[in-house]
């Protein structure tokens, strides 16, 4: 599930900076693409705080990075039905893209966890090096996808 013209008035930028958010309640993965938008990167692991710090980081995060959109990973089920998670994702997404005036899209990101876990193990990693490094490369992988998307208005294909 992503988002469409209706959820977002901002038209959305085909070129510049994106943010890619891997959303969770306690951590957020972060990852940026370059400004052609052809590639992301891993950025950050944030430990989430009070609303207040929470909003300090992200803007800093969006200005450093001279950011123009932010793309929000959509926990969804294997029907793509939505459940109490999405909608925790898409509020989260909503309350950034209110504060730092960035337009929004909302990416299917089943599997980036999972894939994200397994490129870890591969590389040999411990498992407490993997856990600092998984949900800002779970946030690289969905921002990847939707970089490679053909449609960026579309459900991405399988991964």
């Amino acid at each position: 599930m992503n988002s469409t013209s209706e959820d977002s008035e901002m038209s959305f930028p085909q070129t510049g900076r994106l943010l890619g958010l891997d959303f969770g309640t306690r951590r957020v993965g972060v990852a940026v693409s370059d400004p052609g938008q052809q590639f992301s990167s891993p950025l950050d692991n944030y430990n989430r705080k009070t609303e207040r710090e929470d909003i300090t980081y992200f803007k800093k995060l969006t200005e450093d990075q001279q950011v123009v959109g932010l793309v929000v990973g959509l926990p969804v089920h294997m029907s793509g039905d939505e459940g109490g998670m999405a909608a925790g994702a898409r509020k989260f997404g909503e309350w950034v893209s209110k504060f730092s005036g960035l337009p929004i899209r909302f990416w299917d990101e089943r599997f980036t966890s999972a894939i994200a876990e397994e490129h870890l193990q591969e590389a040999g990693l411990s498992k407490k090096k993997r856990k600092a490094r998984l949900d800002k490369l779970a946030a690289q992988i969905l921002l990847q996808s939707f970089l490679d998307a053909e449609n960026r208005e579309a459900l991405p294909e399988a991964f």
